[in-house]
């Protein structure tokens, strides 16, 4: 393996390499993706331009960078990009492939057969067991863990086959948890709300930053004996940049945790005020003065007692809106 020239900042943003498994990833999804926007545009159904956006230039974009860019010309002579490389992989691209809401437009786009199969194989227990949120994220921390302190990622860097695994490991493995807590599809457990949501956010961002941490701080070298090989002469101290790779494992694990947490604030607040409206709409229907009713009894009964009167159904009936109307009074 020939070493490239000496990273500059020119090259990082120049150096590309072609990676076919990954492109033919990236068409796949682009086009399964696309296809869906069609058939719905063909039936006369609007779908999101951001969203569309979001899922080719923040999900498909960050697969190329990842594994074509001058993160992939490098990371086999550097640890800093392959450090880079993985955390894109596991927590940007699925970020950008989730805010595409790909779940949702694949159930409204296919056939109503298909569309029905989908959505068992989405309720089913082995895909509910895979993306319950504290089993996802004890995945993403499991693959990142095993990836850096075990003989895998050594191991990859040596076997081209094993490396385009681990992109396709760590993608997957980053999906499970970030697919479903922002489709709006019912792919999680009831309890999970959107304050749960925020609150899971929160809780994996933080858990995030560990593998950063420990590569940052951890005494031995990872994959030392393959980088102290090939380091070119340029490079700096084989443990210097480690130190570098883990500094921006951390980076980029917190900057993108606030993102992620912004988002499932904008849908909690588009669901609150969906519901809203539509409890509005209830009232307006059903919202009916009451109108109190006189009883015709003897004469001496109408002069002590007056009139009779009905209570309003909202005070009688325990409806959600009957509730609400109690509570505004």
């Amino acid at each position: 393996m020939e070493n490239p020239p000496q990273l500059t900042v020119g090259r990082l943003f120049s150096s590309w390499q072609a990676d076919v498994p990954a492109l033919l990833l990236v068409v796949l999804l682009g086009g399964l993706y696309g296809w869906g926007v069609l058939r719905l545009r063909r039936r006369g159904e609007a779908w999101p331009v951001a969203r569309t956006a979001a899922f080719a230039l923040f999900g498909l974009g960050t697969l190329v960078v990842a594994t074509m860019s001058a993160l992939a010309v490098y990371d086999r002579v550097l640890f800093w990009p392959a450090a880079v490389q993985n955390v894109l992989l596991d927590l940007i691209a699925p970020l950008g492939l989730a805010l595409g809401d790909p779940l949702r437009l694949a159930l409204r786009a296919l056939p109503e057969r298909a569309a029905a199969r989908a959505q068992r194989t989405l309720t089913g227990r082995l895909v509910r067991l895979f993306t319950f949120p504290l089993v996802s994220t004890a995945l993403v921390l499991t693959t990142e863990l095993t990836i850096y302190f075990t003989p895998y990622f050594e191991t990859a860097l040596a076997h081209t086959w094993l490396h385009q695994l681990m992109y396709l490991q760590l993608l997957l493995a980053g999906s499970l948890f970030v697919l479903p807590v922002l489709t709006r599809e019912e792919a999680l457990p009831a309890w999970c709300t959107h304050p749960v949501r925020a609150a899971l956010v929160f809780v994996d961002g933080i858990i995030d930053a560990v593998p950063g941490i420990v590569v940052m701080t951890h005494g031995t070298l990872i994959a030392g004996a393959w980088y102290l090989h090939h380091a070119p002469s340029w490079a700096p101290d084989v443990q210097h940049d480690q130190q570098l790779g883990g500094g921006a494992m951390v980076g980029i694990a917190e900057l993108v945790a606030l993102p992620f947490l912004l988002a499932i604030l904008a849908q909690w607040a588009r669901t609150e005020r969906a519901e809203t409206v539509a409890l509005d709409r209830r009232l307006d229907t059903e919202l009916v003065r009451a109108t109190p009713t006189a009883t015709t009894s003897t004469a001496t009964a109408t002069a002590t007692e007056g009139p009779e009167l009905v209570r309003p159904w909202w005070e009688t009936e325990n409806s959600e809106v009957a509730q609400r109307i109690r509570g505004q009074r």
